[in-house]
């Protein structure tokens, strides 16, 4: 496939064009960038199940002859690699990141991306993903990093980007900013010990504390006040109180003292404060956290950093505690305010605990000074554009979490303080003579080169180049951020290249739904802002994928398969081995290998590719996560089976002619018509991006209609006069349903659909099933079903089932809603005993028949709006017969 370039838009039209054959060329693009995977790992299930349904439909539409662009690529993901990076060089040389050099580390960072991005693009190879490898893109790529500073540089110009101090949510175990949708949040009901990274045992949290500020002049009188967090006390620089409290009016306006430092702190009031939580005073820390902070503006209060960067206490809180760790410092706080004998008690307490997403930390509010974006007018583009039509989101229900999410959205700090990713194309600017360093650290200028900036900033200060002295902003830039622009960067932008002309904006974007927020609503806001243009017209949802239990998928629960795993099979032992050389520390390590001996106690069979993406594509996947056990792909690698053992079969009774010469009997007419029935139900699942019935239908066509009805009945036939039609209506069949599995199952199909083309005439000329048209209804149009053959159809065969041992068969006869119900009774009743006539007539037609897996009854795609009685007639031969129904919805 890749070699012939069916998988490049241009040398795939081109064959298409050159083909006589091959006609169904249309002039008209699809284009889809993959969610650029993470290089800190191999691929996981979750990613298996974008590429099955991503590369379903970019082959369906490639078989329609649509000109297809599936772009491949890699994110730098600068915070989760950085962190891999430096687990495995202290694990492996026992250094730290701060052994290195910046280029040092970055040559560290570079070895692991080229060794993990080379297994991604094996792993989306063995997955069968017809992406465009000539435009694999890698978000540190030269051109991709060009497109991130010009995009910079551009929201900078028209003032979206800004820099400005602020609290932000800070990881001390990366030493690093992250955004809000990166702070996980965690319940707990009181008093709770967990672990914390950076510390040997386990930390309190849930826990209100009380202590004393004894009051200025007024003897021992003082104000108790309530936290949960009593080291960040070091930092206070305010009490507030409700100025409706009772309880306080006495000492409005009164000041405190605070016992380690000596300051005297107001009490100050805000009808922001909660008279019901604790004492109904609390302590203003503006500098670690969110609410004092916004007391602090209003109030013009100091703000006093007391823990640094690296999680430590800072000399501000004294020599006692400077360089202690914070929670190490909470309670030599608390022990100093016993013998203060200013504690007050401590009590189980509710509470939300702020944790970071990517390391497990807990976050820190911290007061740094970060580039920031403007996010408010792009957010009321990106919900106009939803309101007006012009984004369509699939499933539709996400578009209310997509308009609450936009209303009220913040500014969003785009740096990071990290040395891997795209460092932040901003200078500050040091002028000749200038002393004030308040006044230097504020002069800043960006550019899309030193040199551009240089010119900038000597302009802006009326100076000559050379006495300007520049220095680059260490921090870079958030990676949402670059992956923000991949829909466009990956084409070629900001040049306009021939690929951005064609093939932007992009058709669709497919992904999961947890990255609503961390990246497709950037994307659209990036996008309409940078290029004026929407970066896709549709984006459709897929759920998480999690194990058969239920749970989603964790490395440190060892319930994360790498999709090659299930394609290949693999021992128990090489999946504890996997997790031994993965990042996990030792107690989690004993967690995940216990799981996997409980899970998969022998390994995991070999399934195949094919089984793989049938059985993800086969369950719903919008709105309803997905539980997938590894017996349900097995039971799509028995279908594998069956296909075989259908082309062995159809090679058997086939002529040298596979062109019908004579009328069609009526087995043939019934085949041809669930044949057409089946096309046209996946033209239209396909259409609705409703993949799980596209599936269903043609599981259902080729094992209960073609193996277990019509191979059965057109056995004997082939010894007669008839055979050679049956084996060309067999023939035909069998063709076209390889053709619509085939954006599923490309392997299989490919294989067996070369076997069988030999012979058909002109056989020569057909290279490839990929090239060939996905069948459609209006080249089917002929098979199309009588009302009468329907009825037959539908009598006979259309829910045959025979249950374990053979011995009870289902025949159901499904009736739409007719005028009124006096009608349907009575029709129930004819085709009631008109069964129990065919029943007893023909028993030699349903004998022979044997349906594996579930009954049609349950198995039945009925679409929404339709309503089927169904007649189930159950039919015993050893003994006595029973007959009920059941109606469906």
């Amino acid at each position: 496939w890749e070699k012939e370039g069916f998988f490049s838009p241009e040398q795939h039209v081109s064959i298409l064009e050159q083909n006589s054959m091959l006609p169904h060329i249309v002039d008209q693009t699809f284009s889809l960038c993959i969610p650029p995977p993470n290089v800190t790992g191999s691929l996981h299930l979750g990613h298996a199940l974008t590429v099955a349904v991503e590369d379903a439909l970019v082959r369906w539409r490639r078989m329609q002859g649509y000109r297809v662009l599936w772009v491949p690529g890699c994110d730098h993901a600068g915070i989760a690699t950085q962190t891999v990076v430096e687990r495995r060089l202290l694990r492996e040389e026992g250094k730290r990141r701060q052994d290195f050099t910046r280029q040092e580390f970055l040559q560290e960072v570079w070895k692991w991306k080229n060794e993990k991005g080379e297994e991604i693009y094996h792993q989306l190879r063995r997955l069968g993903a017809s992406l465009d490898w000539s435009r694999a893109c890698f978000t540190m790529d030269p051109g991709f990093s060009r497109a991130v500073t010009e995009a910079f540089v551009r929201l900078c110009d028209c003032g979206l980007i800004y820099r400005s101090e602020g609290l932000v949510n800070w990881s001390c175990a990366l030493e690093s900013a992250i955004s809000d949708i990166e702070v996980d949040s965690k319940q707990l009901s009181g008093q709770t010990m967990l672990s914390v990274p950076g510390y040997e045992n386990k930390v309190e949290f849930g826990t209100m504390l009380t202590f004393a500020y004894p009051i200025e002049g007024q003897g021992e009188s003082e104000v108790a006040v309530s936290t949960t967090r009593p080291e960040t006390m070091l930092g206070d620089v305010a009490v507030a109180v409700h100025p409706d409290d009772p309880r306080y009016q006495a000492v409005h306006g009164k000041l405190c003292r605070h016992p380690f430092t000596d300051r005297l702190l107001p009490i100050i009031t805000d009808s922001m404060v909660d008279m019901e939580l604790g004492t109904g005073a609390v302590k203003v820390t503006p500098a670690h956290d969110h609410t004092d902070f916004l007391l602090s503006q209003r109030h013009s209060l100091p703000r006093l950093t007391v823990i640094g960067g690296d999680g430590t206490m800072r000399p501000p809180c004294g020599q006692w505690l400077e360089g202690v760790k914070r929670f190490d410092a909470r309670q030599f706080v608390v022990d100093a305010l016993f013998e203060k004998k200013l504690f007050r008690g401590k009590k189980s307490h509710a509470m939300t605990l702020p944790v970071c997403s990517r390391s497990g930390d807990i976050i820190e509010p911290l007061l740094k000074k970060q580039w920031y974006i403007h996010c408010d007018e792009m957010a009321k583009k990106a919900t106009q554009a939803v309101e007006d039509g012009q984004l369509e989101i699939i499933p539709h229900f996400y578009t209310k979490t997509w308009k609450n999410w936009l209303s009220n959205i913040s500014d969003w700090c785009i740096s990071r303080q990290l040395w891997w990713g795209h460092q932040i194309p901003a200078y500050q600017v040091e002028l000749p003579n200038s002393t004030d360093k308040q006044e230097v650290g504020s002069q800043w200028v960006w550019g899309r080169s030193k040199g551009e900036a240089r010119q900038r900033a000597a302009i802006k200060y009326g100076l000559k180049p050379e006495d300007i002295t520049l220095t680059q902003d260490p921090d870079v830039l958030d990676t949402w951020f670059s992956s923000g622009l991949f829909p466009f960067a990956m084409l070629g932008w900001p040049e306009q290249t021939t690929d951005l002309q064609r093939f932007y904006p992009n058709s669709i974007l497919e992904t999961g739904s947890d990255l609503i927020f961390f990246w497709v609503a950037r994307m659209v806001m990036l996008g309409t802002e940078l290029t004026g243009q929407l970066p896709f017209k549709k984006v459709l949802f897929h759920s998480l994928v999690r194990d058969k239990h239920g749970r989603k998928m964790s490395k440190s629960l060892g319930n994360v398969i790498d999709p090659l795993d299930v394609i290949h099979g693999v021992s128990l032992e090489r999946l504890q081995e996997k997790v031994k050389e993965g990042n996990l520390d030792p107690r989690e390590q004993l967690v995940a290998m216990e799981a996997q001996r409980k899970d998969f106690p022998k390994g995991i069979p070999q399934c195949g590719t094919d089984a793989l993406r049938f059985a993800l594509c086969s369950h719903k996947m919008q709105g309803e996560d997905i539980s997938l056990s590894i017996s349900q792909v097995l039971s799509c690698r028995k279908f594998c089976n069956k296909m075989w053992q259908t082309l062995r079969f159809t090679l058997g009774v086939l002529g040298n002619n596979t062109t019908p010469t004579t009328p069609l009997s009526s087995m043939d007419r019934w085949i041809c018509s669930r044949l057409y029935s089946t096309v046209k139900q996946c033209e239209q699942a396909f259409e609705a991006f409703e993949l799980h019935i596209v599936t269903s239908v043609l599981y259902s066509f080729w094992v209960h209609s073609l193996c277990d009805v019509y191979m059965v009945r057109i056995r004997e036939v082939f010894a007669g006069p008839a055979g050679h039609m049956a084996g060309s209506v067999l023939y035909h069949c069998v063709s076209t349903s390889l053709a619509l599995l085939s954006p599923f199952m490309p392997f299989i199909t490919e294989e067996l659909w070369q076997r069988l083309q030999p012979v058909r005439p002109g056989a020569a000329a057909q290279t490839s099933l990929c090239l060939q048209l996905y069948p459609c209804s209006s080249q089917l149009v002929g098979l199309q079903p009588s009302n009468l053959l329907t009825t037959t159809r539908c009598v006979l065969t259309e829910a045959v089932s025979v249950l374990e041992l053979g011995y009870v068969f289902h025949v159901c006869f499904f009736i739409r809603d007719l005028a009124s119900d006096r009608w349907r009774s009575l029709l129930f009743l004819l085709c009631f005993f008109l069964l129990i006539i065919i029943f007893s007539t023909f028993d030699c037609v349903f004998a022979p028949l044997n349906i594996y897996e579930k009954s049609i009854l349950f198995g039945k795609v009925v679409r929404p709006g339709e309503k089927f009685y169904i007649l189930c007639v159950a039919f015993r031969l050893t003994s006595r017969r029973r007959y009920y129904h059941k109606k469906c919805v």
